[in-house]
């Protein structure tokens, strides 16, 4: 029996969900519905052939720091810098840093209620 085949969504309570949807939708482009979610499918209607990573993390990882929640959301971005750079002109809490290595870059964005975004821009042919 086939259990679990991926990763069916992201969840979390939010104090003003509307708002926090403009924002995903106006700082990082979600296709925010009027249902109040974003459905993202992969290798279909013009989307890169990918994959959604679960992983779970030790109680005590600074990973998500500065952010103020036990979870993070990892989007999969075209061109990280350029999305860097018109969040910061765009006035968002863009974390000072980025890293790469063979897995793509990888830079991050706080949101308006505090949790850690993480853009990750893949290895090019990924």
């Amino acid at each position: 029996m086939q259990r679990v085949t991926g990763i069916g969504g992201i969840f979390f309570k939010s104090a003003d969900p509307k708002a926090l949807g403009a924002w995903y939708r106006d700082h990082l482009g979600l296709d925010v519905s009027d249902w109040g979610g974003a459905i993202f499918p992969w290798g279909g209607d013009g989307s890169p052939p990918g994959m959604t990573i679960w992983s779970a993390f030790a109680q005590d990882t600074d990973y998500m720091a500065p952010g103020t929640a036990a979870f993070m959301i990892n989007f999969r971005v075209a061109d990280l810098d350029a999305l860097l750079d018109a969040l910061r002109a765009e006035g968002c809490n863009v974390v000072d840093k980025t890293e790469r290595s063979e897995q793509g870059a990888f830079g991050w964005v706080i949101d308006p209620e505090g949790n850690k975004v993480e853009l990750w821009e893949p290895p090019a042919g990924q």
